[in-house]
């Protein structure tokens, strides 16, 4: 099962692109996502590592490090995944005299690795401004 992290740290980002003068604490936060205050500043100080928000102590609330023009979905993924392990690792010890299992390693690898270049390339073209900019047409649609 892959976490949930990173939508939710992408969800908190959203909020910060599209309320910028509001002060986003942590239980605002969690609010908006639906989650526990702590689950969202364990994300929130992955962000902050990474340098893409700023977390003002205290009342204070948060805020992007940089203009959401130049955060990328694949900023986010580097952010909260800061250990690199495959996103489809291969399972443990297949049977090398097995037909299958002697090349399951090499070609499974060989294809696992090419899909998650693929998802990364595809997350690194997407801007947080451009998904603001969805949901902000989204929600005048809905509204008038």
């Amino acid at each position: 099962m892959i976490a949930t992290r990173f939508s939710v740290a992408t969800h908190i980002m959203l909020l910060m692109t599209l309320e910028p003068a509001s002060r986003l604490t942590s239980p605002r936060l969690a609010g908006s996502v639906n989650t526990n205050p702590v689950v969202v500043r364990r994300i929130m100080r992955l962000l902050s590592h990474a340098g893409l928000v700023r977390v003002r102590r205290g009342q204070g609330g948060a805020a992007l490090g940089r203009p959401p023009s130049r955060i990328s979905l694949d900023d986010v993924w580097l952010a909260v995944n800061p250990v690199r392990l495959p996103l489809l690792p291969l399972h443990a010890n297949p049977d090398p005299e097995c037909p299958v299992g002697r090349h399951v390693p090499s070609i499974f690898g060989e294809r696992f690795g090419a899909a998650e270049i693929a998802m990364r390339d595809a997350l690194a073209a997407i801007t947080l401004e451009a998904i603001a900019m969805q949901i902000s047409k989204a929600t005048k649609a809905i509204a008038g």
